[in-house]
């Protein structure tokens, strides 16, 4: 590599909205130069869940300012960004389109190549980033709206070992938290309520583990939480603190037991390739859950793989990660033009068949 290249990242896909700033050297080391994120929680709070109009309208008053921020931070000029990466999805299609639109205006405005990044493999790609580890590596994708193990073996290239066939876990521990009466976002409050109770106070399932397969449902799971509070608040006239942070227990001990056989599964594929550096990483929101971390590290070491899980900063939605998956597959294809749309589906193993079905707009997952 000649010189040194500076990428400004845009990321818009769901309720947060991010730019960053970051360069390769002429080594071909990467840092950080600047990471900006501004939630939405306040804005969906009283809704239970994420609103796209309302998110889309947040994304288009919000991008302006923290690309003004990002730029400031890296101590930078919109003139000295040599290209520009953008989320070009999946996700809300609004808060998408809003992103897509931003980066294709500082395009055309400077005159700098422009990016579509698959906001999924800015997630897979994000442990390259953080310890730019060797390909090809297993990834556990985990977040609010994916799930899937893939096997990484290039910036462009993913093969796809198994997935949720309905919920992903982000959105199971969304659900399960608005069930038993906690806050949004569902994933820090039942972890934490977790943390107070007994896991073996009810019995709950574990999906799926009676197939031989890398698949996963967590739809069934929240069906039993379901039942499970109801019987309590018929019994109780209510449901009681305890209980509720034993109901959390029970469900995050169920998730984790899933997730970690089924990567044990995903292992034994992924080890075939005889990989020189095998390596077990997870990205994605879900991955800040410490239970989760802890449970994927064991099964790396059972396996004498080495275990890698970003910083929590970068496993939730940013920009970083959409910035370095520019930088790693400008060396592989040409940047987009500026016909580049917004896509609520995408993919990352278009190979493979869709694990959610088709639509109008696409393969699902």
């Amino acid at each position: 590599m000649v010189g040194s290249l500076t990428i400004l990242g845009l990321e818009s896909s769901c309720d947060d909205t991010a730019a960053a700033v970051l360069r390769r050297d002429d080594t071909g080391r990467t840092r950080i130069l600047s990471s900006v994120v501004k939630g939405q929680t306040s804005l969906h709070a009283d809704f239970g869940g994420v609103v796209p109009e309302i998110a889309a309208r947040a994304h288009a008053e919000l991008l302006d300012h923290c690309v003004e921020e990002a730029l400031a931070q890296a101590g930078c000029a919109v003139p000295d960004i040599d290209a520009f990466a953008v989320t070009a999805g999946p996700g809300l299609i609004g808060g998408v389109v809003s992103g897509v639109m931003c980066a294709k205006g500082l395009a055309a405005a400077t005159g700098r190549p422009l990016y579509g990044i698959n906001h999924l493999a800015g997630h897979a790609l994000t442990p390259r980033l953080t310890d730019d580890i060797a390909y090809p590596y297993l990834m556990l994708l985990v977040s609010g709206g994916h799930c899937q193990f893939l096997i990484v073996k290039d910036p462009e290239t993913f093969q796809r070992l198994g997935g949720t066939i309905d919920d992903a876990p982000g959105e199971a521990f969304d659900k399960v938290a608005r069930l038993v009466g906690l806050p949004q976002p569902g994933g820090p409050a039942v972890e934490r309520a977790a943390g107070q109770g007994c896991a073996k106070r009810f019995a709950l399932p574990r999906p799926l583990l009676d197939r031989p397969n890398c698949e996963l449902s967590f739809s069934g799971l929240k069906t039993a939480v379901l039942r499970a509070r109801d019987a309590v608040i018929s019994e109780h006239d209510g449901l009681p603190d305890g209980l509720r942070r034993d109901l959390c227990a029970g469900f995050q001990t169920a998730v984790v037991d899933v997730l970690a056989e089924k990567t044990r599964r995903a292992l034994t594929q992924y080890l075939q390739l005889n990989p020189a550096q095998p390596t077990v990483c997870v990205a994605g929101g879900v991955a800040a859950n410490t239970a989760i971390r802890a449970a994927l590290e064991t099964v790396a070491s059972d396996h004498n793989c080495a275990f890698v899980a970003p910083p929590l900063a970068l496993c939730t939605d940013n920009a970083a990660m959409i910035a370095f998956a520019g930088l790693e597959q400008m060396a592989l294809r040409a940047p987009d033009d500026f016909t580049l749309s917004a896509r609520p589906r995408w993919p990352l193993d278009r190979s493979s068949q869709p694990m959610l079905g088709s639509g109008k707009k696409g393969a699902k997952a």
